[in-house]
């Protein structure tokens, strides 16, 4: 390991650090005018007029301001150093599951690796291990708070995560048995050569990428939050930056929840008979970054157009959509998976 490699990775985690956390603070400005455009309003459009500063530029930037310069209140009954660790715990484990993802193509044609942590074997593994950690966040900072409506939410979030963590895993295993990897860039690569993966696991998509809601506390599924019923939920006693840790967070794991949609399901860079792992080179690896982001910006919109058209569960309906829809379905799409490879592998070939 020579120092250039390492220089190299270093160089790369300040980069994906510093584009995601970017990209949060400009997808807070594209919900809030999603939400405009669905109840017929303008949205923001008056910050930095008298600047003659467009708001797009600069609405971001004073959000960011008033989490720093807010006062920071914490509550003289709440579990101090636990109180102040749940914030971190959010935002850590969102961001370092960026660590296996292969933003781009990767292999010894490519003149640049596109990935933080090279050559995991398991990388989808590492993604999910690392993903489930972030209610460990929601439960601390819910029942460190002291507060009535917190631990509700608290209690809530285990309860609600735990349950679509079964249907997320299940649904990943049939495509990984598809494509016979649990290596992003090969279950990438096998795509380019066969066809996207919700093609060969439509059901599977479907349950990965609802599950996803749940995962990530949005509407439908955002019951710990519950602002009509809970107040702010596990977040009420938090404020200023602790808040917005929370917040930036949860929009990190929107980001890793949509990047792995679109590596598992829609190919990732791939698009077919247009950008494949035969076109090499500088522009076509630019290209294939592009159709990547983009893949995953077209997933977030979507999640943020589900929040403003569909209104909430009741919490048992919550329930039982995992328990007696979702898992039941998750393990015959992997049952029937794992009959048809086994068939196809012996006597197929």
């Amino acid at each position: 390991m020579t120092i250039w490699f390492l220089i190299g990775i270093v160089v790369k985690i300040l980069i994906v650090v510093g584009v995601t956390q970017g990209a949060v603070a400009y997808l807070i400005l594209v919900e809030r005018k999603v939400a405009a455009y669905s109840q017929d309003r303008i949205g923001p459009n008056r910050c930095g007029r008298e600047f003659g500063i467009p708001a797009a530029l600069l609405l971001p930037l004073a959000d960011g301001a008033k989490m720093l310069l807010k006062e920071d209140v914490i509550p003289k009954y709440v579990t101090k150093p636990i109180y102040l660790m749940a914030p971190w715990i959010a935002i850590v484990t969102a961001m370092i599951g960026f660590a296996a993802a292969p933003f781009g193509p990767l292999g010894p044609d490519q003149w640049i690796d596109f990935q933080i942590a090279p050559n995991i074997d398991i990388g989808v593994l590492y993604i999910m291990a690392i993903g489930s950690l972030a209610v460990y966040a929601v439960i601390l900072g819910g029942w460190a708070s002291n507060n009535k409506y917190a631990f509700i939410g608290g209690l809530r979030s285990s309860a609600q995560l735990i349950s679509y963590e079964i249907p997320l895993g299940l649904s990943i295993l049939g495509m990984v048995l598809v494509a016979g990897s649990l290596d992003l860039n090969r279950i990438i690569l096998w795509q380019d050569s066969h066809g996207w993966g919700c093609l060969y696991q439509p059901l599977a998509f479907v349950l990965f990428f609802t599950s996803a809601f749940a995962e990530t506390n949005r509407l439908p599924f955002d019951l710990p939050e519950s602002e009509q019923e809970l107040v702010a939920g596990f977040h009420t006693e938090y404020s200023a930056m602790k808040f917005g840790m929370f917040f930036l967070g949860e929009y990190l794991h929107i980001i890793t929840a949509c990047f792995v949609t679109v590596a598992l399901f829609f190919g990732g860079w791939n698009l077919p008979w247009i950008l494949t792992s035969a076109h090499t080179g500088i522009v076509f690896t630019a290209l294939k970054v592009l159709v990547f982001a983009g893949k995953v910006a077209l997933a977030i919109l979507f999640i943020m157009w589900v929040r403003w058209t569909l209104p909430r569960f009741r919490y048992d309906q919550l329930m039982d959509l995992a328990w007696k829809s979702m898992i039941p379905l998750a393990l015959i799409n992997l049952a029937a998976t794992a009959a048809i490879v086994q068939l196809v592998r012996t006597y197929w070939s």
